[in-house]
């Protein structure tokens, strides 16, 4: 079997126990524990905590330890995490439960870094960005499936299993992973910790193409959460519509995610990067300025097809630029990266969270929902006035794999 074949199985399992712990964390917490709004915001964070601790240290790991010991680790972590999760709800402990959640995170997090690490040992520049879409399918798919199959099943009952099901799936992904074979491990300098860390992040600053792809990738993560912030307060207060009218929105954009990492490694010879590249955030900001468009009591569909097409285009830039951050990145620093790109990504999150809700609460939604279009337009000039609009083929960026 080949070796992205087995990566991107093990992707379906990983990405699925990640996806059911997203959407079962604030149920549980609720028909499990009974917990009240102050300890279901602590346990969400704690899921979003094993980005923000684990990405840097990770990072260094990648660049300096065998590849295959770090995946294997990594759901074998996510394994006994989830596990631990389950027997936490089974023994009313609400403590461990949150110990548990971070715990697997971490091996979420490892997983999707060394996944990235490992492409360009495996792909050419003309086929890098076919192989990112078959490893970000598993995702856009969890994403849409596990909240559709968690909203089904989901009773107090089920809350006592429902972790033990992500813990099978990522042992499922072990499964798999277990058989991949060993990878070339970077020579690298006896540098101190931090040295290294800030030679990653110096690298991303001083690259005109990681600046702008970090820059446009923290302002569309700005804008995101909060829209999430503010999408239910406007769709009840400002178009009149149903509650549910956003669960449906949220899985319009699962499966919209679907179709967009599908369709960037489908054309990935046929149209430009930079092409996708704009497309992404361009059509976030036109997504967002449909919502903010759509007049009082409004129709359901233009939400579902604002959340459509917000799904679909970022999906396809995420493909684009992860290639092109494997190929312009040296195979030594390549771990650094990724964790210093992802820790800005997820850094951001949680203020534009805060930003979002303090503008509907004090302002207005709509005063929400503006700042969300601003924020996107930001991240689409991040990509239109920089060097990320002239990359025309992967194979151009291909002598920077060894620089």
């Amino acid at each position: 079997m080949q070796i992205i074949r087995r990566l991107a199985i093990s992707a379906y399992g990983m990405h699925m126990a990640d996806q059911i712990a997203l959407v079962s964390v604030p149920l549980i917490a609720v028909l499990a524990f009974g917990a009240k709004a102050e300890v279901i915001g602590i346990l969400v964070a704690c899921q979003s905590m094993a980005h923000l601790l684990g990405s840097l240290p990770f990072g260094l790991m990648i660049d300096r330890v065998q590849a295959k010991f770090l995946i294997v680790t990594a759901a074998v972590i996510s394994v006994l995490g989830f596990a631990s999760a389950a027997a936490s709800v089974n023994l009313g402990s609400v403590v461990w439960f949150g110990v548990a959640v971070t715990f697997a995170g971490f091996g979420i997090v490892l997983f999707v870094l060394t996944n990235l690490s490992i492409l360009p040992k495996i792909a050419n520049a003309d086929e890098i960005a076919g192989a990112n879409s078959q490893l970000e399918i598993p995702r856009a798919l969890s994403s849409f499936a596990a909240p559709l199959v968690v909203g089904f099943i989901i009773t107090e009952e089920a809350s006592n299993f429902i972790f033990f099901a992500a813990s099978l799936s990522a042992l499922f992904a072990l499964c798999f992973i277990i058989k991949v074979p060993r990878f070339p491990v970077p020579e690298y300098r006896q540098d101190g910790m931090i040295r290294r860390v800030l030679e990653g992040g110096a690298f991303v600053f001083r690259h005109d193409l990681l600046l702008p792809i970090t820059l446009c990738a923290i302002f569309w993560n700005m804008a995101f959460p909060a829209l999430l912030v503010v999408l239910l307060p406007i769709i009840v207060e400002v178009y009149s519509l149903d509650p549910g009218t956003f669960g449906i929105a949220l899985s319009s954009f699962g499966l919209a995610a679907i179709a967009g990492s599908w369709a960037a490694g489908r054309f990935s010879t046929r149209i430009p990067p930079n092409i996708i590249l704009l497309f992404g955030p361009g059509s976030s900001v036109v997504a967002s300025a449909i919502l903010l468009l759509i007049p009082r009591e409004g129709p359901a569909i233009a939400v579902y097809a604002a959340f459509f097409l917000l799904g679909f285009g970022p999906s396809m830039w995420l493909v684009a630029q992860n290639s092109v951050r494997q190929l312009v990145t040296p195979g030594f620093l390549l771990g650094r990266v990724n964790a210093v790109i992802q820790t800005a990504i997820y850094g951001v999150r949680p203020v534009g969270a805060l930003l979002g809700g303090m503008l509907a609460g004090v302002i207005s939604p709509h005063a929400g929902l503006t700042f969300v279009v601003l924020a996107f337009a930001c991240s689409f000039a991040s990509a239109l006035f920089t060097r990320l609009r002239t990359v025309r083929r992967y194979t151009d960026l291909q002598p920077a794999m060894g620089a």
